[in-house]
């Protein structure tokens, strides 16, 4: 059993999708651009707003019409947070089982802190969880290791007593490159034609139940 567990935050343990394939979609109708299905908008959410937005209207960072689409889904998400992001399933399970046996659980994401802490005070998740690491708190984000590292010394766990678990290749690196245990959910935000398997994850969880047993809880 592992001393702490350390989540990926889109995609691993928050379902985040939903309010991103709504606030696309209304910008979309308002430009007179035919909606994008929501499994095309999902499998782009782990790779952030930028690729998103590239997914709805095209073009690139630097781009003047791509910078201000960009600032706009921003300033519309951000209002959106929590009308249809919720746990996966069995999520609450997982956390309430770490919470039961007093193992401490933090998230480390590269979601930023303006979107990260009122979505987890949304769904009421601020006074239960650890340590909070979004790109604000470090110089390099993942997959480089100095998140994970800074979550590990905040509670004072030794990185290799600690699990990373998360939905998309940077997480498994960032964990591997912690010295973490690292488990590949296969449940979150794939990209057509991804291998999962081809992360190089210490362990692979297909659901929540399997995370449960993969943690012994």
């Amino acid at each position: 059993m592992a001393d702490a567990v350390f989540f990926d935050l889109d995609g691993t343990l928050i379902d985040t999708a939903p309010d991103f394939h709504t606030v696309l979609n209304a910008m979309l109708a308002e430009n007179g651009r035919p909606a994008l299905p929501y499994n095309k908008v999902r499998s782009q959410v782990s790779n952030g707003a930028r690729a998103v937005i590239h997914a709805g209207f095209g073009g690139k960072p630097g781009e003047t019409d791509f910078d201000a689409r960009l600032n706009e889904f921003l300033d519309r998400y951000v209002e959106h947070l929590t009308v249809g992001s919720q746990l996966f399933p069995g999520m609450a399970t997982v956390l309430d089982r770490l919470d039961a046996q007093r193992i401490p659980w933090g998230i480390v994401t590269n979601k930023p802190a303006r979107f990260t802490l009122p979505l987890l005070q949304g769904l009421q998740l601020s006074d239960r969880v650890g340590p909070v690491i979004c790109p604000d708190h470090v110089v390099e984000r993942k997959p480089h290791p100095e998140g994970l590292l800074k979550a590990a010394a905040m509670i004072d766990v030794p990185a290799d007593r600690c699990v990373y678990v998360g939905d998309h290749d940077r997480d498994i690196a960032a964990g591997r490159n912690a010295g973490m245990t690292t488990i590949g959910v296969l449940f979150g935000y794939l990209d057509d034609g991804e291998d999962p398997l081809q992360w190089g994850a210490d362990l692979y969880a297909a659901d929540s139940s399997e995370l449960l047993s993969l943690l012994n809880l």
